[in-house]
């Protein structure tokens, strides 16, 4: 247990993030004055600051200051992001040598660093930003070199944005079961599933949700249907649904992507309703082609079923397929994920998205953790390394990425594709550029203003039955953004 202090509690979660990449899962509390263990600092006043961090723990102890300046009429917002960015550096020096640990990423705990980079350039230019990136938040030349190559192949794609577009996110919060390490709030379908509600409820969110859009004047730009898993819905099902998105937003003829993800939940039929309505991206997940991890993780396939999910999908047309995999699976080694990348080349998908396994405190694998064996952050790293020598021998590169908490080796997920085939939508989204109007149990809409510099999000209830009740409410709530 790690005891923090700061005299800037309104930052206190920032900094715990800070020691969070050094100090795994130990628990980190609240002190009441400076003698804890980990004490952080801000003063001054006007255009200055100055940081100081102090650790002292059973590791060593160690002190790093950080002075920045505030711009003259700078706003509240922008004071917020210098002043906090200052403790966090001292934080993650300090912190850097006590334990003697550089992570790859540097102090940079957020899951869009590309955005951060986008940013930088604007605000400062190229040298800059660069020398920011490396010098200031400690990234590595390798993961400097990433998100470069990344903003390079988004930029096309951002720059044919108008202020006017959105986005179409519609949520299908069911699965066939649940995998050990998901904590989304997805259910298991079964018989007592209440699906003719929640089809019923969906509809009408996105019927009042075209509307707004329609009133603000906004044009769709992608389409993505998500989950969970989306074709846990029958033919029928997927049918009516779509035909409904389709009828609301009139006139869309933009990128189609669904997530159809889990092969066993795939048919001819369900894939006949998305080729008859201009589904354009299909995702195809195997995760592993190791049928015994397959079944540790609680997938009920094989990796047969993934081929052949895959080829009949190729067969009925579907020419942007996507396929993910995770690096660092309970009892997968190096070997286990070159088995994997090998099947994928052989059916040579034109996007392949490389997950790193996260930790989610609310998953049965971190509440079982002691049963199941994990390999070492540096061997994750390796076939995390793996996943990209392999999408670069098919011709992929890499076009964007994000992060997340407790993720192995503090690395990231990376999406790969073919030139001419990224997903729109995924950049969109994780870059924070478009507008995205949601529907679904559990969705998040968000506006975007001020060229990007503000984000404002609408989330929907979680929970689907009390998403049922407030559809209408919570429609009122989106249009207040858009409107």
């Amino acid at each position: 247990m790690i005891s923090l202090y700061t005299n800037k509690t309104e930052y206190i979660a920032d900094i715990a993030d800070e020691l969070r990449l050094f100090l795994a899962k130990e628990e980190i509390t609240e002190a009441e004055n400076a003698a804890a263990d980990v004490c952080v600092t801000l003063e001054g006043g006007g255009t200055e600051r100055h940081a100081r961090a102090q650790v002292n723990t059973e590791k060593g102890m160690a002190v790093y200051e950080w002075d920045c300046v505030i711009p003259q009429g700078a706003d509240a917002l922008e004071i917020k992001r210098r002043e906090k960015r200052a403790v966090k550096i001292a934080a993650f020096r300090a912190m850097a040598n006590v334990y003697g640990v550089m992570p790859p990423w540097g102090s940079l705990t957020g899951i869009r660093p590309t955005r951060l980079m986008r940013e930088l350039y604007m605000r400062h230019g190229e040298a800059e930003a660069i020398r920011m990136m490396r010098q200031d938040f400690d990234v590595s030349e390798e993961k400097l070199a990433l998100a470069k190559s990344i903003n390079a192949v988004q930029q096309p794609i951002l720059d044919s944005q108008t202020e006017k577009d959105a986005d179409i996110y519609i949520g299908i919060p069911f699965c066939a079961s649940r995998c050990l390490y998901c904590s989304f709030a997805s259910q298991v379908r079964t018989k007592k599933t209440d699906m003719a509600g929640y089809l019923a409820a969906l509809k009408k969110d996105i019927t009042l949700g075209s509307a707004i859009l329609k009133q603000a004047g906004r044009k769709i730009r992608a389409m993505y249907i998500g989950g969970g898993t989306p074709t846990v819905l029958t033919a029928e099902e997927l049918d009516g649904l779509i035909a409904h998105a389709l009828e609301a937003y009139a006139g869309f003829n933009g990128e189609f992507t669904v997530e159809a993800g889990r092969p066993d939940t795939i048919t001819k039929e369900k894939l006949g309703v998305l080729k008859k309505y201009g589904v354009s991206r299909l995702s195809v997940n195997p995760q592993t082609m190791n049928d015994a991890t397959l079944e540790l993780i609680g997938r009920s396939h094989k990796s047969a079923d993934i081929i052949a999910a895959f080829n009949m999908a190729r067969d009925m047309g579907f020419d942007n397929i996507n396929m993910d995999v995770i690096a660092g699976l309970p009892g997968e080694h190096a070997a286990d994920m070159e088995h994997t990348l090998d099947e994928i080349i052989k059916l040579s998908p034109e996007n392949l998205t490389v997950h790193t396994l996260a930790l989610k405190r609310s998953s049965r694998l971190v509440t079982e953790g002691e049963k199941y064996p994990m390999p070492e952050a540096e061997e994750v790293e390796h076939m995390a390394h793996m996943g990209s020598e392999a999408a670069a021998r098919l011709d992929m590169r890499p076009y964007y990425m994000y992060r997340q908490k407790y993720m192995s080796g503090n690395l990231e997920n990376v999406g790969y594709a073919k030139p001419g085939t990224e997903c729109v939508y995924n950049i969109d989204m994780m870059e924070d550029t478009t507008a995205i109007m949601s529907h679904g149990a559990g969705a998040m809409t968000k506006c975007v203003y001020d060229a990007a510099r503000r984000v404002e999000r609408v989330p929907a209830p979680k929970e689907i039955s009390t998403y049922i009740a407030k559809v209408e409410k919570l429609s009122g709530e989106k249009a207040r953004l858009f409107l």
